[in-house]
């Protein structure tokens, strides 16, 4: 077979490992939060910015958030605190400064429901349920995660949300990768398919406002560029984002379907790698309702992006 998985033992939990034997494209997923830990294109060159080990993934998953699923909120809630169906509801972890930040699932352990591999892909299913009311979301909800790795090193990565809970509840999805390159952010080629911008306040919490965006609308070197910010993509057509390295002469697009209209990139302050945040909402859209999903009981949402690097 081209493809084969592997299922390798670890202290914390295990870690699968889905491999195109002939090109030698490797994606390592930890079944600690889900994570997708590195994605080793053509046994050259791993473009993602990995934990050293499972245990390093535990220990320090809340300084950075590395690769983790953003659920059942993404980025931040100003102050921790919304309101549904006229209740107030405050958000019991994690926060920066004042604003919960990055959803409830990122340290959960999720199981293995389901792996194969034949001449056409590899794939692994991880499954994990949620149900801590004291943590400021009353909802039972389970989360389903697929990778999927094909040829031409695509990584299809689909997340299905079901409510399990007796009453409507609101839900966003996302994701949380960095995405490195051996060298710094500045050298590289990027491209944003998106001409409007949202407005943040100081505390990077969305005004409500869209504004213009014009810049990166092709492919163009980063150079010191920050940001912090989420956009609003034009659409699901074509990548959302595309990163060039062309000291490798690789090709990097993300290309996530309609259910995440948004995407959020940071430039961490060392310019070593990039976030690139696929979300279905906007930040706080538990308050601003921007993206809002809102599941009735036994109802699932399903939500899918791509990755996919390429040789130039």
């Amino acid at each position: 077979m081209h493809f084969s998985i592997e299922i390798q033992n670890d202290n914390v939990s295990p870690v699968i490992v889905l491999k195109n034997e002939h090109s030698k494209t490797n994606a390592v997923i930890y079944s600690f939060g889900a994570l997708l830990n590195n994605f080793i294109i053509d046994g050259k060159l791993d473009i993602i910015d990995a934990f050293k080990s499972c245990s390093d993934a535990k220990k320090n998953i809340t300084n950075s958030f590395k690769s983790c699923k953003l659920s059942p909120f993404v980025c931040r809630i100003k102050n921790g605190e919304y309101s549904f169906q006229h209740k107030q509801y405050n958000i019991g972890r994690f926060f920066w400064n004042k604003e919960a930040i990055h959803g409830l699932l990122c340290d959960s352990t999720f199981i293995i429901k389901n792996s194969g591999a034949d001449n056409e892909a590899a794939f692994v299913t991880l499954e994990t349920h949620y149900l801590n009311k004291e943590e400021g979301f009353p909802y039972e909800y389970s989360c389903t995660v697929t990778y999927k790795l094909e040829q031409q090193n695509k990584l299809s990565i689909i997340t299905v949300i079901t409510n399990l809970s007796s009453q409507q509840m609101p839900v966003c999805d996302g994701w949380h990768p960095y995405f490195k390159f051996n060298q710094p952010v500045n050298n590289l080629s990027f491209s944003i398919n998106a001409n409007k911008i949202l407005e943040f306040n100081e505390t990077l919490v969305p005004t409500g406002k869209l504004l213009p965006f014009s810049d990166f609308q092709t492919l163009k070197k980063f150079n010191d560029v920050a940001y912090d910010n989420c956009f609003l993509l034009n659409d699901t057509q074509q990548a959302a984002c595309s990163i060039e390295d062309n000291q490798h002469c690789l090709k990097l697009d993300i290309l996530p379907s309609e259910a995440y209209p948004y995407l959020q990139i940071f430039t961490p302050e060392n310019r070593n790698s990039i976030a690139i945040e696929n979300l279905s909402a906007a930040p706080d859209a538990f308050n601003n309702k921007m993206g809002l999903v809102i599941l009735k009981p036994a109802e699932s949402k399903m939500f899918t992006t791509i990755f996919q690097a390429q040789y130039f």
